[in-house]
């Protein structure tokens, strides 16, 4: 498969103030990826170097196959900062046009981008009428903008509605299908985990973890919640972490990911009412990782 983003040993330092140490991943082609980390963690850092806005210290960045000071590159990447500025006084398609302008994309694209994020009945409207979320629907629309190959989202549902929120996973998953490589930067880590192929997580400007959610949660070892509802019988097994008593006939169970199978046919065998199978979320391995790194608490600005 195609390797559109790759960072090979990067260290990125500000004068005395490393924030980057030895950064090495990938980006496929085709492939949505989050990139998750605390404040200060280096995720700004890590876009801006793909971005070609600033020169590792050292190591190697490559994207779409090129060097990122190249124009071709640029050229190729679109970008939805999270906090969108745009001109005040300029309508939404105005706004557009000049992007297109900027970036060498067809002006045709201007309207259907537009309709495409549900801009169309405010295009003549100026943007200081704008809501934030529809400043941020704008800001989807001009990283679109040529077709890129590469997107990058820094808090793309920032201002949105839930339905606007499912809008834009929508039309992440439209990209994705076409091709297009995605990265999100996200701390609503509920609403990212179903839409991402694969995180790479950051602390302390170390690559803490990387890989899809089961290969994380098989790294970090995190239990299975399983809750049953209506055990005629007392039930115990020697994986069990813990139970709990959550209603008078429910009950939840913390059991390891290797005994999961084993422990839901013994439990199905005293024929319960209902039972679910929660395995560990995005939330949790974040958090794991995070302690792991002593990053918890952290707060501070981004770099």
């Amino acid at each position: 498969m195609t390797v559109v983003v790759e960072l090979k040993q990067v260290q990125q330092s500000y004068g005395d103030l490393q924030v980057l140490h030895d950064m090495t991943w990938q980006l496929r082609a085709g492939e949505v990826l989050g990139l998750f980390g605390h404040n200060g963690a280096g995720k700004t850092t890590t876009v801006r170097l793909i971005l070609g806005l600033i020169q590792a210290s050292s190591g190697e960045v490559r994207v779409l196959g090129g060097e990122t000071s190249e124009s071709s590159v640029r050229q190729q990447i679109g970008f939805l900062p999270e906090n969108v500025m745009f001109y005040p006084q300029l309508t939404g398609r105005e706004t557009l046009q000049h992007f297109a302008r900027l970036k060498g994309a067809p002006q045709a694209q201007v309207d259907e981008l537009l309709a495409q994020v549900g801009l169309t009945a405010a295009a003549s409207k100026r943007v200081k009428t704008y809501s934030k979320g529809m400043r941020q629907r704008l800001g989807l629309a001009q990283a679109l903008l040529g077709q890129p190959k590469l997107l990058i989202l820094d808090e793309p549902t920032v201002g949105l509605d839930p339905i606007a929120t499912q809008e834009l996973y929508r039309l992440i998953g439209r990209l994705k299908d076409a091709g297009t490589s995605i990265i999100i930067c996200s701390h609503v880590l509920p609403g990212v985990e179903s839409y991402i192929d694969r995180a790479v997580v950051l602390a302390r400007g170390y690559l803490e973890a990387e890989g899809n959610l089961n290969q994380l949660r098989n790294q970090a070892g995190l239990p299975v919640q399983i809750r049953v509802q209506g055990l005629t019988s007392e039930f115990t097994h020697p994986e069990i972490h813990s139970q709990r008593q959550l209603t008078a006939d429910w009950l939840e169970l913390s059991v390891t990911p290797a005994a999961k199978l084993d422990i839901l046919r013994e439990i199905l065998k005293l024929q319960p009412q209902d039972l679910e199978v929660r395995p560990a979320s995005l939330e949790d391995i974040y958090i794991y990782y995070m302690e792991k790194a002593g990053a918890v608490g952290i707060a501070g600005v981004q770099q």
